[in-house]
């Protein structure tokens, strides 16, 4: 015989709905012992019946189950509640910076010299001080950089110093001995070369050794 399909809907007749009940308690109660010891997992099974008589079910003991139920729904329900608040705070967070940026904003717009015209005299006298604070901090700054660039520049110098130093050192020549000889070569070439002035006497008449072997047989006349 040919087993056919249960619709799944409440049985009308009342001893066909307690057969049926007996049966499928039965098999529930085996299908949960036999889940319990082939998976090794804790499992607490509770029936009532249509006349209110429980039947159940425990791997372990079911007090036991029944409390860590209760603890896992317990947390389960405190996490989105602690979400929840947290997702709270950081839109609180969030609205408390968009008003910082905005008035921030407001502020560099100030600075800037736009949107003054709803300025009063107060608050165009705290304008002008902070600008003048901006400024002088600016200058302070500025003189600071150049310091610091000062300060480099002498020390750069001094290494540069040190090397030549040590060059001529290295090379037997005093600290600027070099430039001087240069120098004294290029005065004696500018003496030796043809354009320099040189002071000349002319003079007429014959050598003088000459002059004097006509001179002597005269004198022995």
């Amino acid at each position: 015989m040919v087993r056919g399909k249960t619709q799944m809907k409440r049985i009308e007749n009342p001893t066909s709905r307690q057969v049926t009940f007996s049966k499928r308690r039965n098999g529930l109660l085996k299908k949960a012992f036999e889940l319990s010891v082939l998976c090794d997992v804790e499992v607490a099974l509770i029936i009532f019946s249509p006349r209110g008589k429980p039947y159940e079910f425990a791997s372990s003991s079911m007090q036991e189950t029944i409390e860590r139920y209760l603890r896992h729904t317990k947390d389960n329900r405190v996490k989105p509640t602690e979400q929840s608040m947290q997702w709270q705070h950081l839109k609180t967070e969030a609205e408390k910076m968009l008003k910082k940026i905005e008035l921030l904003e407001v502020s560099r717009r100030k600075l800037l010299g736009e949107n003054l015209g709803s300025c009063t005299l107060e608050g165009l006298q705290q304008i002008e001080q902070q600008l003048e604070r901006s400024v002088t901090r600016v200058r302070a700054r500025k003189a600071k950089v150049f310091k610091d660039q000062i300060e480099k520049l002498k020390e750069k110098e001094e290494v540069l110093a040190a090397e030549n130093a040590m060059l001529c050192e290295k090379y037997g020549m005093l600290p600027g001995k070099g430039s001087k000889e240069v120098n004294e070569n290029e005065e004696a070439n500018d003496e030796s070369s043809p354009s320099s002035d040189v002071e000349t006497e002319l003079f007429i008449g014959l050598p003088e050794g000459r002059a004097k072997r006509i001179v002597q047989p005269n004198s022995t006349d």
